[in-house]
């Protein structure tokens, strides 16, 4: 439950930037200083999962939360909603970097599926509130309210549960990220995410224009398009986790690369007419697992520290948010927009060669002494 609310602060902003009146400009302030935010929490709050209960860490995170969704535009100053926004990013980062490494203590067998299904609700959640404020047209401030009362429900959780305590890492954290970045496999796991973040992100960004501007799609059948992408992604997560075996999980993410790689080409570069929805609907599929797949591979490569070596994977996930989309802005104001898109099946088949070589380090389990 607590992943549907970094989906619904994901989608807050798109969602609600009619109704509080602010420019494209300050949108752009209010997602950067988010991810400012989500950047600092996600690393940090890893970080202390590895020696602090972690239900502790999400009660402070689900307060901290709670707090920023209702104090959110109670005042029209600018410097102050940006405060709030990168207290979201805060909230929400503490959920991603503290929820995966969670389920890791918690389940020993089907860690790919517990993770996939955490993700989901990323996905749903950035759904919900799209659904829920545009096409329903409901009053953004009640959605807010309700979202507090929600979060503070499961900040009650939170406060009264008690994982079962596991020994944390020996070394203290400066050795463990001195550890964490010698590793050649995780760096290049890091590399990975961030790609595939960047591709997903700015694939959901650019694929109304896409299909209204090169494929004579109208703006209702362009956002059909969008939700068939999402819905891709949410189905994607739930099969691919079911199906999928935890003791052969690089060899899950480097077909998964290589599969996106080619359904990426094929959906910008190819005319299919009819079929296109398929097309969106099989790109969305085939990166929708590939995160939370390389989540849990860093977390059997260091069952000792979990949370710190998820919790610096995921700064890949801002980084990769703002890496693509800015290098196909790049790239369209020097060719055209069928060009840039080449940026998506690249990055996809860069990150497969990358891992392809990286993944010979690793044993044939895909797992390494934490």
């Amino acid at each position: 439950m607590s992943m549907l609310f970094l989906g619904v602060s994901t989608g807050l902003i798109g969602a609600i930037a009619t109704n509080i009146d602010i420019t494209p400009f300050q949108i752009g302030l209010f997602l950067a200083i988010q991810n400012v935010g989500f950047m600092i929490a996600v690393s940090i709050s890893g970080a202390l999962a590895d020696s602090v209960e972690k239900t502790r860490i999400l009660l402070v995170g689900s307060l901290i939360l709670a707090l920023s969704f209702f104090t959110f535009y109670l005042t029209e100053s600018l410097w102050l909603n940006m405060f709030i926004m990168m207290m979201i990013g805060v909230g929400v980062g503490t959920y991603e970097g503290v929820t995966d490494a969670m389920l890791i203590d918690m389940h020993e067998k089907r860690q790919s599926l517990h993770i996939n299904v955490n993700h989901f609700f990323v996905t749903f959640g950035a759904i919900l509130i799209t659904v829920y404020l545009i096409f329903l047209e409901m009053n953004w401030r009640i959605s807010l309210v309700q979202s507090v009362v929600i979060v503070l429900i499961l900040a009650a959780v939170f406060a009264v549960s008690r994982l079962t305590k596991k020994p944390g890492p020996e070394e203290d954290y400066i050795q463990r990220i001195r550890i964490l970045t010698k590793d050649k496999v995780l760096g290049a796991l890091f590399l990975a995410a961030a790609l595939a973040v960047g591709v997903e992100g700015g694939c959901i960004g650019i694929l109304t224009t896409y299909l209204m501007d090169l494929r004579d799609f109208d703006q209702t059948t362009s956002k059909v398009g969008l939700v068939v992408f999402l819905v891709g992604i949410a189905l994607g997560r739930i099969v691919i986790g079911y199906f999928g075996q935890d003791k052969n999980i690089s060899r899950y993410i480097l077909g998964s690369f290589g599969f996106a790689s080619i359904a990426y080409l094929i959906l910008f570069f190819l005319g299919l007419g009819r079929w296109t929805y398929i097309s969106i609907f099989v790109a969305g599929f085939s990166i929708s697992a590939i995160l939370p797949m390389i989540i849990t591979l860093v977390g059997q490569i260091y069952p000792q520290m979990a949370g710190t070596a998820i919790g610096s994977i995921k700064v890949a996930i801002p980084i990769g948010g703002i890496m693509i989309p800015f290098t196909m802005s790049l790239m369209t104001s020097q060719t055209s927009l069928q060009w840039a898109l080449l940026i998506f099946p690249l990055a996809l088949f860069v990150a497969f060669v990358v891992l392809y070589f990286a993944f010979r380090e690793l044993p044939e389990t895909g797992e390494r002494a934490g």
